[in-house]
């Protein structure tokens, strides 16, 4: 899949498609009904597959210093819709001049004249331009003054309510990954580059690799059952802890993965950890013969429901 610049003329096969516009971070069940949508209309219309995504995401822009929320990296996220069949990215670099660009120079100036957009899709609640000024009905408006078609895909609901990447994060903050997994359509993955820790995990019996958080949401602290991506694509399973580690000082923000039935250096080389199940909180024990043992039932107890 291409990756277009959208402060760029397109020029090519690209002009003249169907765009998708959103942040789509996780892309979950929602924005799977969006995007699939806008590819729906392109293949119908014999024109190419867009999908238009913002970097930074607006709300780092306007916080940077806010709490991580991040269900998936830019990475995934392409990965995720090039598999669903788009033909090319436009990446928006969010800066000042896109903030306090007006709802109607984003139409004009970035959808019509610099990409050429045949059509555009998004959800029921995009917002663009100077202060969210803009909504689906002026989207409307503004696109058919251009003769861009312009369409809002209603939200898309189950029994627990409107499917959004804030629900989302809330299942995972309370460890609810049955929910988070149904809601994604897969298990959240946290990808990351493995790096030295105080290797006592291998002290123990158990090494790990050890994982940078980054800017992705916070699941809740605790062990989890997971199954693990290396670099040249094999699988292994094997029980995480996610936390500040609380027998140690000081206290550190980490995922560590023990592997089963792994054996090598992964130091260095980036690893995707998927989160299947939620096994405990994170707890403190009396010395490390205590967490030897618990550590042994976290992965008996990993070993079993990865099996099943």
């Amino acid at each position: 899949m291409e990756r277009l610049n959208g402060s760029a003329n397109i020029v090519g096969k690209h002009r003249g498609g169907v765009i998708a516009l959103g942040n789509f971070d996780g892309f979950h069940q929602g924005h799977q009904a969006v995007v699939g949508r806008a590819l729906e209309l392109a293949r119908r219309q014999g024109v190419s597959a867009l999908i238009g995504t913002f970097d930074p995401h607006p709300a780092q822009y306007f916080n940077p210093s806010g709490p991580p929320f991040e269900l998936t990296n830019m990475d995934q996220r392409l990965a995720l819709l090039e598999a669903f069949g788009i033909d090319a990215a436009v990446i928006f670099h969010f800066d000042e001049g896109l903030a306090e660009a007006s709802p109607a120079a984003f139409v004009t100036d970035w959808l019509a004249s610099g990409l050429g957009v045949g059509g555009v899709v998004t959800g029921h609640d995009f917002t663009f331009g100077h202060d969210r000024r803009g909504d689906i009905a002026l989207l409307d408006r503004l696109c058919a003054d251009m003769g861009i078609e312009a369409e809002a895909v209603p939200a898309l609901a189950d029994g627990g309510g409107v499917i959004s990447s804030s629900r989302i994060r809330a299942a995972l903050k309370a460890g609810d990954i049955a929910t988070a997994t149904r809601l994604l359509t897969r298990p959240f993955t946290i990808e990351g580059e493995v790096g030295h820790g105080d290797k006592l995990g291998r002290t123990i019996g158990f090494p790990t690799a050890n994982v940078s958080l980054g800017d992705y949401a916070r699941p809740a602290y605790g062990v989890y059952a997971v199954r693990c991506r290396l670099a040249d694509g094999r699988m292994f399973d094997g029980a995480a802890n996610i936390g500040i580690r609380p027998m140690f000082n000081p206290p550190k923000e980490l995922l560590e993965v023990h592997l089963f039935d792994f054996s090598g250096d992964l130091y260095g080389q980036k690893i995707a950890v998927e989160l299947h199940h939620y096994l405990r909180p994170e707890a403190e024990f009396d010395g490390l013969e205590a967490l030897t043992e618990h550590i042994k039932t976290d992965c008996a107890r990993a070993k079993e429901l990865l099996a099943g």
